[in-house]
């Protein structure tokens, strides 16, 4: 049972975000994003800038329509749709800018915060590409046809980025994964690192190279596109970021096994620690919120016996752990088991080098 300092957590942990919106798929973050002052001060940047084109296309507008300056009309007329476009788009984009300072830099969850920042983005710049080209025509009649023309023509041409693109929205939209989490998708594994619009980035774990779960030192590349057609495990839910791994040994048929059973649950308690128990604990009354069967989720470590396919058998410790700490902790629960064991070989005997 939790405590109630654990129960205090979990409601603590409930107001999360993230926390939510998992508790709500389920039925019931990280440095993933710049921090809120460089989006600021990036913002602030921008803002400026487009200001001084909003300024410039304005007086060089005036300049047009001025009667006195010396020039053709064709050229007048080419030069006011040119300045007014720009004028509109200069518009748009500090409009965009200015709403990012207001609003969006003050949403506290940083996820978010950085995901709506690349939408408005993403549409203010849409907004502006077709207010420019709309006033390169002379008629919005004009702009619709080339623009329908245009858009059939990159929709042949531009078939898997525009995929990729509506799955960038897809992954916003539904978190199939977020910046930060451990996901494997296909035959990749890693940390996610980046979420663009038209692919995701991952830190490699394991890999070709390795036999255990330690980053690679490669990145790995692919098309947002795939998010719609492959499955994706996600190693960082929310609700519960851990996942079961065990450690197995063969020892004898006439060991010891209850006290082998106890020194192995011994080792892997004073290995994970209290704290690790209790954190498990905690996220167990979040999951007591969703369908899921949280009277399994126990936090103490498990023992199991099962025959090999030789003639030894299988000692099992069955454990929690946060994804990222696996390998460290298996490594550190086989050291100690070892020594632990091979102290008393009399109540445990493990396969010699000429019975293996």
């Amino acid at each position: 049972m939790a405590t109630p300092t654990e129960r205090k957590e979990a409601e603590r942990l409930e107001r999360r975000e993230s926390v939510q919106f998992a508790l709500d798929q389920a039925g019931g973050e990280e440095p993933p994003a710049p921090p809120r002052a460089q989006t600021v001060r990036r913002d602030r940047a921008w803002l400026t800038g487009w200001l001084v084109v909003l300024a410039f296309a304005t007086a060089v507008s005036f300049l047009a329509a001025w009667q006195g300056l010396p020039l053709a009309s064709a050229t007048r007329e080419l030069l006011l749709r040119v300045t007014r476009g720009a004028l509109l788009a200069a518009g748009i984009l500090a409009a965009q800018r200015l709403i990012s300072l207001l609003f969006i830099a003050r949403l506290h969850d940083p996820v978010s915060r950085y995901n709506l920042h690349r939408v408005a983005d993403l549409l203010a710049v849409l907004a502006a590409a077709f207010v420019t080209v709309t006033f390169m025509f002379r008629n919005w009649y004009a702009a619709a046809v080339s623009l329908g023309l245009l858009s059939l023509i990159l929709g042949f041409a531009l078939q898997t980025p525009i995929t990729s693109l509506l799955a960038w929205v897809y992954i916003l939209i539904r978190r199939p994964y977020r910046v930060g989490d451990r996901i494997r998708i296909g035959d990749a594994t890693g940390d996610v690192i980046d979420v663009s619009y038209l692919d995701t980035t991952l830190w490699e774990f394991g890999g070709e190279y390795l036999s255990t779960d330690h980053p690679s030192g490669r990145l790995i590349k692919f098309p947002n596109g795939h998010v719609l057609t492959t499955t994706v495990y996600n190693y960082s839910w929310p609700l519960f970021p851990y996942i079961w791994n065990e450690v197995k040994l063969h020892i004898a048929y006439d060991s010891d096994l209850e006290w082998v059973a106890q020194v192995m649950k011994e080792v892997a308690e004073e290995t994970l620690g209290e704290q690790m128990m209790s954190r498990v604990r905690t996220y167990r009354e979040l999951l007591a919120k969703t369908p899921v069967d949280h009277l399994e989720v126990r936090e103490q470590p498990a023992v199991f016996f099962r025959i090999s396919e030789n003639t030894w058998l299988e000692a099992i410790l069955r454990y929690l752990v946060e994804p990222k700490q696996a390998g460290r902790v298996k490594t550190r629960l086989i050291q100690e088991l070892l020594g632990r064991l091979n102290a008393e070989p009399e109540r445990v005997l493990f396969p010699k080098s000429n019975l293996r």
